[in-house]
Formats: C-alpha cells, structure tokens, sequence
C-alpha cells in the first residue's frame, strides 16, 4: 500500500532562492543610492512576504534613513506555522527540513552563499528561525574565523532562541534542564499559537502566566547561560533582542542575548507574545534600537 503523502510538506529546495523583495526605504533619494542594507530572514513556516508585512510598522519610522531591506525566502517548502494560515497565503518556508546537525550546517552554507552572491549586507533582521540561522553563522564565524570580518557588521534578533546543540558543541555547558525546558516551550508555542487558539483567545492566548515566562526572571536566565559559556565564543557584534514576556520561548530569546557580548548589546521585552506588536509605541522603540545597533555597527 502506498504511504499517504497528500498533507506531508515538500521538502525539496525551491529554486527561487535569490532576494524577491529589495525595498529601500527613501525611494525619492535617486542620486545617492542606499548605503546600509539589511538581510531578513523570515520565521519557519511563513515567507520573505509575510515577515516584510510583519515588519512594516516600524520599518516605516525609519524612512530618514539610506537602508534597504532584502527580505528572502528559505530554500524549502514546508506547513504553515501554527496560526499563520489564517492571515497570510501560501507559500511558506523554512530553512532546514529538521534539527539536524546536517541540516543547520546546509543552512549555513545556503545563507552564506546567498551572501557571496547578493552581499555584502551590513547588519541581519531575524525572527524566530531566522534569528537561529543567523546566531549560528556569526557564532561558527567567531569560532573558526575571528580574525576574519563577519557576515555581519549587526544583528536583530525577534523572538529569537540560542541554538543548544551548536552551544554545546563550541564548549558550553548545556544542562538537562535547560533542553527540557527548550522542548517543552517549543510545544507550548505550538499550542498557543495554532489557529484554535487564536480564534477562541485572541491575544489573550498568550497570557498562559508561569506557562508563558512571566514568572521567569531575566537576569536570571542571561547569567545562567553566560556562565555556562564562561570563556567560550559569543557574538561579538552589536545586536538588539526583542522578545515578550508572555511568549513562551522568552526563556530562548533571553539566552540568545546571553552568548552575545553585552557591552554592545541592548535589550527589549515588547510584553507580548510571539509575534511582532504593532502598536505606536513598540514600533518606535523598535525603530530607535535598528538605529542604535546601526551607529554601533560603524553601519549608519
């Protein structure tokens, strides 16, 4: 009897794997053509549209600026993330079929030959698994090459998480607890944010208080990391972490601005959930943290 492939993702490589969205942001400016470009990687299961709609909001509050943002789509086909389908039309992406530690390598390699063709960038926007992807390119850049430029010159992570297995194999000291607890919020995510959720809840959905990180403290789990990695490799760029205390991978979010040298580091908690809010106030102070990681980069 044939399998049933009917609902199963392809996990063949598109072949559109070149930017389908440059969008510079002073479109008036004809003489002097943007200076500062930015790469964005989208989050698994949606799409280079998708994370550009996502984004719009505070990108808009940077229009004084000569930036163009290169939005891409991740090599492969794959579902819907929990909940996007209700908002945003298919195709969606990702950038590595499993886990593995060959697929987070091929994904590297994609990334970095995307750059050889299209770059140089000068700074990377992530969220969720774009920021994963981008983490742990800088961090094998810093381990095997750190007398070489990075990718990179700057980095915003977005509901971010650390790669914990690539962690541990550059030294850091990865307990138990800390991978059981990376599981668990990864199917807690998955709960809330699927469309049942949604539809019933709202943004209430993310209000799943101890569940969701809102008892956890964030020094707490910085310096937990950070000792774990005491004389290990970090990012040593300049970065900006957002993420929100009701999402239930705050813990990871906190943890990736851990292996990042937090003499150039700033962080944000947006008190919300997994996702990007969109209110005035967010936006700007999203908006200022682009221009301050920029200035610190030796990009603006």
């Amino acid at each position: 009897m044939r399998a049933d492939t009917r609902n199963r993702p392809n996990l063949t490589p598109h072949r559109s794997c070149v930017s389908l969205f440059s969008i510079p942001l002073n479109p008036s400016n004809t003489t002097n053509p943007p200076k500062m470009r930015i790469l964005c990687l989208h989050g698994r299961g949606t799409s280079a549209q998708i994370f550009k709609s996502q984004t719009t909001s505070f990108r808009s509050r940077l229009n004084n600026l000569p930036i163009t943002f290169d939005f891409i789509d991740a090599p492969y086909p794959t579902t819907p993330a929990s909940g996007i389908d209700l908002f945003y039309e298919p195709p969606y992406y990702t950038f590595w079929p499993d886990d593995s530690p060959t697929s987070l390598q091929n994904a590297r390699s994609w990334l970095l030959n995307h750059i050889a063709k299209n770059g140089p960038y000068d700074a990377v926007l992530g969220f969720s698994q774009g920021c994963s992807l981008a983490a742990l390119t800088l961090l094998l850049h810093a381990h095997e090459s750190p007398l070489t430029p990075p990718p990179f010159k700057a980095a915003i992570f977005i509901c971010g998480g650390a790669p914990l297995p690539l962690l541990e194999e550059l030294g850091y000291t990865i307990t138990p607890e800390m991978r059981s607890r990376d599981t668990e919020s990864r199917k807690k995510l998955s709960i809330q944010a699927d469309s049942a959720a949604i539809l019933a809840k709202g943004a209430e959905r993310w209000g799943g208080g101890g569940d969701a990180g809102e008892v956890v403290d964030e020094e707490s789990v910085r310096g937990e990391i950070e000792r774990c990695g005491i004389g290990k490799v970090k990012i040593g760029v300049p970065t900006v972490h957002v993420y929100g205390r009701k999402d239930p991978r705050f813990v990871a979010g906190v943890q990736l601005s851990g292996v990042c040298e937090g003499s150039v580091r700033q962080c944000f908690d947006h008190g919300g959930g997994h996702d990007i809010p969109r209110s005035s106030a967010v936006s700007e102070r999203l908006a200022e943290l682009v221009r301050w990681v920029l200035e610190e980069g030796g990009v603006a």
